[in-house]
């Protein structure tokens, strides 16, 4: 089954308002070279609404970096899926390794966002990877079941079709290492393999599967070429208009 490549740039906390409508108006022109493949970006939220306008007429998705798990309510420093799809938000990063070490984030709570996204009519992408200490134990494959099976839980199928995973090995992430194409593609197919025993084959062969960690212009093409790799998740990057445009253009 042919996927539809999807490459996503998540620009974390970084950019002012202004300068993250620069970077969307380049990227809506780098986006236009190409119609057989998605890209998206999720700059940080006091940027939404100034990006969003600046997309309107483009083929850029535009995403967020995260999701609360209630429409409205006492949740100080939450956004509410209700208020990002009132900006033309469509797909939301859930699970991002940093919100997982950095503040505490547990597969309960990313669960809870990802079923809030789903019912929003956002597409979630749901992050899921190992540390360095996990992997040198020999646990990756453990680490990441537990995270995808707890992460998707209570997704009836489907649903399960418009989830996007990402995975991203906590050790690659702005350290400069990067899995090889080959380790990248050993868990993206051990992955797909899971999904087909919760689900079914056709939704296993139907999900995008992106690759996020220090991914590069000199790494695209081979981690693209990878036949379980669908996609990457970008993060430094994402945030050079040059550097995008050349993973966007990825052969």
């Amino acid at each position: 089954m042919s996927r539809r490549p999807l490459l996503a740039g998540n620009w974390k906390m970084y950019l002012t308002s202004g300068e993250a409508v620069r970077l969307a108006q380049a990227i809506a022109a780098i986006s236009r070279e190409h119609t057989d493949r998605d890209v998206m970006v999720a700059p940080s939220f006091t940027s939404l609404a100034a990006v969003a306008a600046e997309l309107r007429n483009s083929a850029v998705l535009l995403g967020a970096q995260n999701v609360a798990w209630e429409q409205e309510g006492a949740y100080t420093g939450e956004i509410s899926p209700r208020m990002l799809t009132d900006l033309g938000v469509r797909m939301a990063i859930i699970g991002h390794s940093e919100r997982r070490h950095i503040f505490g984030e547990d597969n309960v709570m990313v669960n809870q966002r990802l079923l809030a996204a789903l019912d929003a009519g956002l597409v979630p992408v749901l992050c899921i990877g190992e540390t360095l200490d996990e992997r040198q134990a020999e646990a990756t494959f453990k680490v990441l079941e537990t995270q995808l099976c707890e992460g998707l839980e209570n997704v009836p199928p489907a649903r399960a079709e418009q989830v996007v995973l990402a995975y991203e090995p906590v050790w690659a992430i702005g350290t400069g290492k990067t899995a090889t194409p080959q380790q990248a593609q050993e868990v993206h197919h051990f992955l797909r393999q899971l999904l087909a025993g919760l689900y079914d084959k056709k939704i296993a062969e139907t999900v995008r599967v992106l690759y996020g960690g220090s991914v590069k212009p000199d790494n695209i093409d081979e981690l693209m070429a990878q036949p379980d790799i669908d996609g990457a998740l970008v993060g430094g990057a994402a945030l050079n208009p040059d550097s995008f445009a050349r993973i966007v253009h990825f052969t």
